[in-house]
């Protein structure tokens, strides 16, 4: 069976994506040091691998050392256009399209309180509004 490549990060580039859109650039051991942190303990080959992986796939960019110091790497892809895309291949393929399908199940998996009900109603309403305009 082929590999299907897909078009959006595995779990480590996101979680490599998320350290850069903090702070960006950043070299590979600053990286390294940083998943180490969150409880990410790679080899550094690894961080390098995956780091090139990225680069070639189009989502950082290789940026020329400073100094002769290590390369640094900088984010192509913004935090929202991987939220949008992830979240929209997700309610695509677990929820056949379906936004509701979606609210009713984050309902039901997850404690909402009184305060965040009220938050999310205001947002809805500020949405109906939007789409009747």
């Amino acid at each position: 069976m082929s590999r299907i490549e897909v078009a959006y990060p595995t779990e480590l580039e996101l979680q490599i994506l998320k350290t850069l859109w903090e702070e960006a650039p950043q070299t590979a051991r600053t990286i390294r040091d940083k998943l180490a942190v969150q409880g990410r303990d790679l080899a550094h080959t690894t961080v390098i691998t995956t780091l090139q992986k990225m680069v070639d796939k189009g989502q950082l960019q290789q940026l020329d050392p400073v100094e002769g110091k290590a390369f640094r790497f900088e984010p192509c892809l913004s935090e929202q256009t991987v939220s949008t895309n992830m979240l929209g291949d997700l309610v695509e393929r677990v929820f056949d399209g379906s936004a509701e399908a979606v609210m009713l199940s984050l309902f039901d998996m997850s404690d909402i309180d009184a305060n965040e009900l009220r938050r999310l109603r205001k947002l809805l309403n500020q949405k109906v509004r939007e789409k009747q305009q």
